[in-house]
């Protein structure tokens, strides 16, 4: 009985204790809920400041509880690429606002069409004669973009600048595969698809090698032109043509170098910034050395809200890598952007339909989802306009072809209309350590596709077909919408990508505009004259509003952002590591045929859990 006693107590205490935590946590949240969120209406007369300690993204991606509390890191800070461009171009009307200044110290990067959106943001600010200053430790090309279209630019007395240009090293496992008599069955359409060579090859084919060195050209082109523009003193054939002899001119010295070639203004460290600011819109007296009077973005963003007026065009945003299920935001789940498009149509409340992608592609099965979701708007009389950002290639190519006019940039991504699947086979690998293979079967099918006893011809052939039938609708689907025969599609698909500028020349694309111009043609298709954007599932209140802020917090933590040219090189080494567990995990983890687009580089995204997915090889592939 006494022993019984102390059992009690012990799970009273225990209780007592459990529900001790839940009420702390419970007051710790609502605490950092009231704290942490940007209060509207205490803009500051001063600067507004932009810290872009994290990447510039299309979609947020959502944040789980688990990632947050169990990590043992804070995630990744992201900025969406439109939320910066607004705050910009309010600026520029606000008369509190007397600079605008941006702070790239721990900035990891953007894709090029975003840099050229905020750029041009930052002219208008000029255009009202009103500075905008940038600050740097190393500026590689995101970076020296940016910086090209400030009115200064400074950089730190030990950083310095390097222009690298598009390219780099892709891993191919070929050889590998072969060591460990790992077989990779590939099955493709597309001369050019070469998501799937890293497992044929030990290197790039002739055709990817063609297509990536125009691609890259394109890129390359559209880059020096926005930075000469801006700024036409920027030497760039100097800073890439010798970078040796270059540096020399300056006696080892990155940071004088980068002034000399004109990518930057001054060199100074972060508090002679902080100064030079505050002579021009007021000195902070209470705060720390350098400190100046500002509004930081989110405050700004609080205070200055997305119009609201008139009829609501919905938004749509099909954002990072393509997967069945209800991933995202930040990554595009097939179930989840279908049903808010098909809910924005139910609800009669929306007068236009803009689907902004930026996409690598991905699943076949979730990015017909998304088109039919499309498609039933079309049939419910909503104009229905693409927009592409940076990427939108296969299947991100794939959701467009519904839309009555697409509207691209000359640095998007975009094509590589092909279909591929990748199943691996370790039979010879078991074999090599003794370990055999048998069994009955009472179909050819039966227990295919066997990754460990090897796939029956049957299965292959029925794959194969599959692709191939894959590819037939997805070239229908692409001739139907620009108006052509699946002949002339098939001449400019094969897997091909194209840069912006490119595909519209062949027809892939309707005209250039960001997405402004595409809301302004849906307004117009809708015959609205006043109306606004309503970007559908990007609510960032609530629960994940709060995650969002607890992740955005400044305090103690270790920056992923490059300080020197060690660094630079040491993130990208670490991005290849990324990118060969990522290759792995295509290579055994893919349910179903694919739409994807290797070479024009996925983007990272966090995802909820996936449905199911559908079709013959996703049947196949669930026996893995």
């Amino acid at each position: 009985m006494k022993f019984a006693r102390s059992v009690w107590k012990a799970l009273v205490a225990i209780k007592d204790g459990l529900v001790l935590l839940a009420l702390l946590l419970f007051f710790w949240g609502l605490y950092a809920a009231l704290a942490l969120r940007p209060v509207a209406g205490h803009v500051r007369e001063g600067a507004l400041t932009i810290t872009l300690d994290g990447p510039i993204v299309e979609e947020r991606s959502a944040i789980s509880p688990s990632q947050l509390l169990l990590s043992g890191t804070a995630p990744e800070k992201e900025y969406q690429a439109r939320d910066v461009v607004r705050a910009i171009e309010a600026a520029a009307d606000d008369s509190r606002i007397k600079a605008v200044v941006l702070d790239l110290e721990e900035f990891p990067g953007a894709r090029q069409v975003h840099l050229t959106r905020i750029g041009a943001a930052m002219d208008k600010v000029r255009a009202v004669h009103k500075p905008v200053l940038v600050y740097g430790q190393l500026y590689a090309d995101d970076g020296v973009q940016l910086a090209a279209h400030a009115s200064e630019a400074w950089v730190d007395p030990i950083g310095g600048a390097v222009v690298t240009g598009p390219g780099g090293t892709q891993l191919y496992y070929k050889t590998l595969m072969d060591r460990l008599k790992i077989k990779a069955h590939i099955f493709k359409v597309g001369t050019y698809k070469a998501a799937v060579e890293p497992y044929a090859r030990a290197d790039a084919s002739p055709a990817a090698r063609e297509n990536l060195t125009a691609l890259y050209g394109a890129l390359w082109e559209a880059w020096k032109a926005d930075v000469k523009k801006a700024r036409p003193r920027a030497q760039i054939d100097l800073v890439t043509g010798d970078p040796v002899a270059w540096m020399a001119q300056s006696g080892g010295d990155m940071a004088q170098a980068a002034v000399k070639a004109g990518l930057v203004d001054k060199v100074g460290d972060k508090v002679a910034f902080g100064r030079h600011v505050g002579d021009l819109v007021g000195h902070d007296r209470n705060g720390t050395a350098g400190a100046y009077q500002n509004t930081e973005l989110a405050q700004y963003l609080a205070d200055r809200p997305a119009p609201a007026k008139g009829k609501a065009i919905a938004v749509v945003t099909v954002s990072g890598e393509i997967v069945d299920g209800d991933a995202g935001p930040g990554r595009a789940g097939g179930t989840r952007i279908a049903d808010l498009i098909d809910k924005a149509v139910a609800s009669k409340s929306y007068s236009a339909l803009v689907v902004r992608i930026d996409s690598p592609g991905g699943s076949v099965s979730a990015a017909e989802r998304i088109r039919a979701a499309i498609v039933r708007a079309r049939a419910a009389g909503l104009p229905v306009v693409a927009s592409m950002a940076n990427l939108a290639a296969s299947g991100g190519y794939w959701v467009s072809t519904p839309a009555t006019r697409v509207f691209a940039e000359p640095a998007t991504i975009t094509g590589s209309i092909g279909v591929f699947a990748v199943i691996p086979s370790f039979e010879d690998t078991l074999a090599n350590y003794g370990v055999t293979t048998d069994g009955v079967r009472t179909t050819p099918l039966s227990g295919q596709p066997d990754v460990l006893g090897g796939l029956s011809p049957q299965v292959e052939a029925l794959t194969q077909g599959s692709v191939e039938s894959y590819y037939r609708r997805f070239l229908s689907l692409v001739a139907t919408a620009r108006h052509k025969t699946p002949e002339q599609i098939d001449a400019i698909a094969q897997g091909r990508v194209w840069d912006g500028g490119t595909a519209r020349q062949i027809g892939l694309v309707d005209a250039f505009g960001d997405l402004d111009d595409a809301l302004a043609y849906a307004a117009s298709a809708a015959h609205l004259t006043t109306w606004h954007a309503d970007y559908l599932g990007a609510d960032q209140g609530g629960w994940q509003g709060l995650l969002q802020a607890m992740a955005g917090t400044d305090g103690p933590g270790e920056s992923h952002a490059a300080t020197d040219v060690t660094g630079l090189v040491a993130l990208r080494q670490q991005a290849l590591g990324l990118r060969m567990l990522a290759d792995l995990q295509r290579l055994t983890g893919v349910a179903g045929a694919q739409a994807y687009c290797l070479e024009c580089g996925a983007q990272a995204g966090q995802g909820g859990a996936a449905a199911a997915p559908t079709g013959w090889l996703a049947l196949l592939l669930r026996h893995l």
